[in-house]
């Protein structure tokens, strides 16, 4: 309606912008996909189509228009992501009373996250709380599974990690192995474990909190041919880009340079992907998650996993052949072709040769074929702070397909179709995609 209330100019304003974006997503697919002056050119285009959508506003008095429009959507959506929240919101993972540990072990890894084990003091502050620490070797390659089982045998009644993502996982299968609780410590680059459980990424020394003043939750632990993984396993154009040694010294420049031939060159393998009953043929890139990450209804991923314990793998497989199909993913998202989001509990990759790349938690590796991806349900034990500053709110993320829906007047008392906003689940008009 605010567009028939604008006029001509705000019907203008609508259609540049998509014009705009689609014309911006092929330049980055350029940009990406192709070397010389193809990528520049690429470059051009993705600068200059938002600045030819703002000439345009400008030269045809549109400015106000567009920041009307732009005022109202984000008011609309503000609005709407409060009318959308579900009745009775999902319940956050839940938190048990835990006993305080009396002989927690540990282990550090004082070069994770440019040193932050130092920075805050970790050490100091865990062995005031009784904890005993076990650093690694800065010397030499260290086997954190040898230090968790020598610190099982020796009577530890808790296991923890100060470190990546990648260090966390090995302990935690350890942990989980032996119905111990896990503390994680924040100290590595990114986080994202340590993020979905709500712990304090800025300050990793809160987290000691929790043997003083913790609570158990018990969340699920993801397994790649038999290895553990907390996060993600990548397979295809990232899994190739992380095997490189350069990666580890200059990441950008290493994607730019790799991302031609991977995505466009000649006899780049490609993966296929049984996902339950779901088979995903030819993909260039695919992501599974230990739970699925909340939606967006663009790319089909969010920031953060909502839940740990909910017994499914995120599924995100990604298959672009050109410049059309780039420009689809990035307007359509999750309802284009070339992008699939869906869940699983069991995921199999397969792909020509003996062994395939894999990253395993941001970790390089190569897994003979096939490689299967499951999930152990609620084994670990985890130990937290019962403060935690991160703890996800429970709205839900809006759903934009049922957002059009009202907007159009199909979710309205007497229309065909879904009458209460509210619910969820199929329409009546048949299943629902993945």
């Amino acid at each position: 309606m605010l567009l028939f209330a604008l006029g001509e100019g705000g019907l203008l304003v609508v259609a540049a912008g998509l014009l705009g974006l689609v014309v911006w997503a092929a330049g980055i697919w350029w940009f990406l996909a192709y070397r010389g002056a193809v990528r520049v050119f690429g470059l051009l285009v993705a600068i200059a189509a938002p600045v030819a959508v703002l000439v345009l506003f400008a030269h045809h008095r549109l400015w106000l228009t567009a920041l009307v429009l732009v005022l109202c959507w984000g008011a609309a959506l503000v609005l709407a992501r409060a009318a959308l929240r579900r009745a009775t919101p999902e319940p956050p993972m839940q938190a048990v009373a835990a006993p305080r540990p009396q002989r927690p072990v540990l282990i550090m890894n004082p070069k994770s996250g440019g040193g932050k084990v130092g920075r805050f003091g970790l050490v100091e502050r865990a062995e005031e709380l009784g904890a005993r620490v076990v650093l690694f070797d800065r010397t030499a390659p260290t086997d954190p599974v040898a230090l968790a089982r020598t610190a099982v045998a020796e009577g530890a009644d808790l296991l923890g990690v100060a470190g990546g993502d990648g260090s966390l996982a090995p302990v935690a299968a350890v942990a989980a192995e032996h119905d111990l609780p896990f503390l994680v410590l924040p100290a590595g680059t990114r986080n994202h474990f340590a993020l979905d459980l709500g712990l304090d990424r800025t300050d990793p020394s809160r987290a000691l909190d929790a043997l003083t003043d913790g609570e158990e939750l018990r969340v699920d632990l993801g397994e790649v041919s038999g290895r553990a993984f907390v996060n993600t396993v990548s397979f295809g154009v990232y899994a190739d880009i992380v095997q490189r040694p350069e990666y580890r010294e200059d990441k950008v420049g290493t994607v730019l340079a790799l991302l031609p031939q991977l995505l466009v060159g000649e006899g780049v393998p490609r993966i296929d992907v049984r996902a339950d009953a779901t088979v995903l043929t030819g993909e260039q890139a695919l992501l599974v998650s230990n739970n699925p990450y909340g939606s967006t209804e663009g790319l089909g991923i969010g920031d953060r996993r909502p839940r740990l314990d909910g017994g499914e793998l995120g599924v995100l497989g990604i298959r672009v052949e050109g410049v059309t199909e780039a420009a689809d993913v990035v307007v359509r998202g999750s309802r284009s072709t070339g992008l699939r989001a869906l869940t699983a509990r069991r995921v199999e990759v397969t792909a020509d040769g003996g062994e395939i790349p894999v990253a395993v938690d941001g970790e390089a590796l190569r897994m003979p074929v096939p490689v299967v991806c499951t999930l152990r349900p609620r084994v670990l034990r985890v130990l937290v702070p019962r403060d935690r500053p991160g703890v996800p709110a429970s709205a839900p993320p809006v759903n934009w397909h049922r957002l059009a829906d009202l907007a159009l007047g199909r979710g309205l008392p007497g229309s065909h179709g879904r009458s209460d906003p509210t619910t969820e689940g199929p329409t009546t008009e048949g299943p629902t995609r993945d």
